[in-house]
């Protein structure tokens, strides 16, 4: 028993060091809601954990190995990965940086989170690292409820977070400045991306 809580107290640990990583989550997260407010920072989070839900199924079913071994499919779903990062980068350097009104896209901040998260292959082989040394004596409905659950509770808390009057005027005095970083980090994913594809390494 004591070993049991301990292993799944080291994989709840896992998965919150995976779950605020830098990468295209986060930077779509914390800018939403520091721009966007609490509501689309919330959507967001719920678009993100769904994805992950998705994820963590094909993690537990065996897609991680399919990617990992590359082909077609792999390749498609890193360029639609890239593609839809550009996208975003695209539409935060059109932003003009009016006072942290300015949205990524007329679609629901729920439906970029997904995207998002969905897009992103290496958030399915992950899990399958993360998840294959647990499933020996944990449940994989278990292992699956602590990952959905867990990025849920942290990432509805990290937009709580972002939502205080101090971080929110700093982000509204040098919004533009920021989402120029936030653009540029995301071209820098969408590039590390393509560069794996091209150069036959799997990321």
């Amino acid at each position: 028993m004591i070993s049991l809580v301990s292993e799944l107290g080291a994989f709840i640990l896992i998965m919150a060091l995976g779950q605020f990583s830098p990468g295209p989550d986060m930077i779509l997260l914390t800018r939403t809601a520091l721009a966007e407010g609490l509501k689309a920072g919330i959507l967001t989070v719920f678009g993100i954990v769904t994805g992950l839900a998705v994820h963590a199924c094909a993690a537990l079913f065996g897609m991680a190995a399919i990617i990992a071994a590359g082909g077609w499919f792999a390749v498609l779903i890193k360029v639609a990965a890239a593609c839809y990062l550009i996208w975003l980068a695209i539409q935060l350097l059109r932003a003009r940086g009016d006072a942290g009104e300015v949205k990524l896209s007329r679609h629901s901040p729920y439906y970029r989170g997904l995207l998002c998260n969905l897009l992103n292959p290496k958030v399915v082989i992950f899990f399958a690292g993360a998840v294959a040394p647990f499933l020996a004596h944990s449940s994989p409905v278990l292992l699956g409820l602590v990952i959905v659950g867990e990025g849920l509770l942290l990432w509805s808390l990290w937009v709580v977070l972002l939502q205080q009057e101090k971080i929110r005027g700093m982000y509204q005095k040098a919004s533009r400045w920021i989402d120029r970083g936030f653009a540029l980090g995301l071209i820098g994913l969408a590039w590390f991306t393509l560069y794996s594809l091209v150069s036959g390494t799997t990321s």
